[in-house]
């Protein structure tokens, strides 16, 4: 194999109560990457469409991912790298995991496959460091495996991955607004109060688990967040409104999709996701901020071999 597409998928991180540990993988956005052989060692990026980017591998979170797996492997030939984006950055939705986590998996796959999708994660969260200031994988994860996944641990890293219920659907309000992550990262408190760390806990082994069962009625209890929610969620316009609307109309929760501005809300059944998405556009469309809404199944695949 000389050349190949991929569908890179965008993701929710934290799920309300998972902050750095959980996430998903949605279905129907993502940006598309080509990736070639080429007969020049080391990674050249050729192309970026749909955002302001830099070439320079070593600035480009694809880039740094890609070099990073390369000085493991260190094969005599090398790779370009094209990169169309469909998530914008500063979104909440993953897009510079989208950008990794394709890199890595599109070169593994011309490499005759050297690593499982679970061992890319650790190459992807260098792209991730440079975008955010952190290796965390809380996007790259469900990109790369699909469904949920949940990380158990960063040293060593210990990635499970959760099948998700038949009938969860997400729907996501992207707010044309940029939230830097290493922006959103600093206004966070470095302790928080026990009893805070205790509900918090609770609300994710209480998700954990039902997700495990398909017990709906236990997800939507669990999607509750105590401590990240409330400092972050005031840089959001509109936040609590989006929250009440999508709660009024029957989803099972609503947060901070990542470090936002995106917000998404858990449904059960695609005609619930699709009348939240209804609500929410009615609530927000008088804030005079362009947006963009989304609904999607959970996407148990990841990224998506195109050609």
């Amino acid at each position: 194999m000389e050349k190949i597409q991929l569908f890179c998928p965008a993701t929710i991180a934290n799920l309300s109560c998972g902050f750095d540990v959980f996430g998903l993988c949605l279905d129907t956005i993502g940006d598309e990457m080509i990736l070639r052989k080429t007969a020049e060692k080391g990674i050249r990026i050729t192309q970026i469409t749909g955002a302001n980017l830099p070439l320079e591998p070593q600035k480009n979170v694809a880039g740094v991912a890609a070099m990073a797996l390369l000085e493991e492997i260190n094969p005599g030939f090398g790779f370009e790298i094209e990169i169309h984006k469909k998530i914008k950055a500063g979104s909440g939705i993953g897009s510079s995991a989208a950008s990794a986590a394709g890199a890595v998996l599109g070169i593994n796959e011309l490499l005759g496959r050297p690593f499982s999708r679970k061992e890319l994660v650790r190459f992807a969260m260098k792209g991730e460091a440079l975008a955010s200031g952190s290796e965390h994988a809380d996007n790259v994860a469900p990109a790369l495996l699909g469904g949920f996944t949940l990380i158990r641990g960063y040293n060593p890293l210990d990635i499970i991955k959760i099948e998700s219920p038949p009938e969860l659907f997400a729907t996501v309000i992207h707010p044309q607004i940029e939230l830097k992550t290493s922006e959103m990262r600093a206004v966070l408190e470095p302790m928080v109060p026990l009893k805070n760390a205790i509900t918090q806990w609770g609300n994710f082994g209480g998700l954990i688990a039902g997700l495990y069962t398909n017990d709906y009625d236990l997800i939507q209890r669990s999607l509750h967040d105590e401590i990240i929610e409330p400092l972050r969620g005031k840089f959001i316009p509109n936040f609590e409104l989006i929250k009440k609307s999508a709660m009024e109309n029957g989803a099972l929760g609503a947060g901070i999709s990542g470090s936002g501005p995106s917000v998404f809300a858990l449904s059960k059944g695609f005609h619930t996701a699709q009348k939240v998405a209804q609500a929410i556009q009615d609530a927000y469309k008088d804030t005079g901020i362009p947006f963009e809404i989304h609904v999607s199944k959970i996407n148990a695949e990841g990224i998506k071999i195109i050609d």
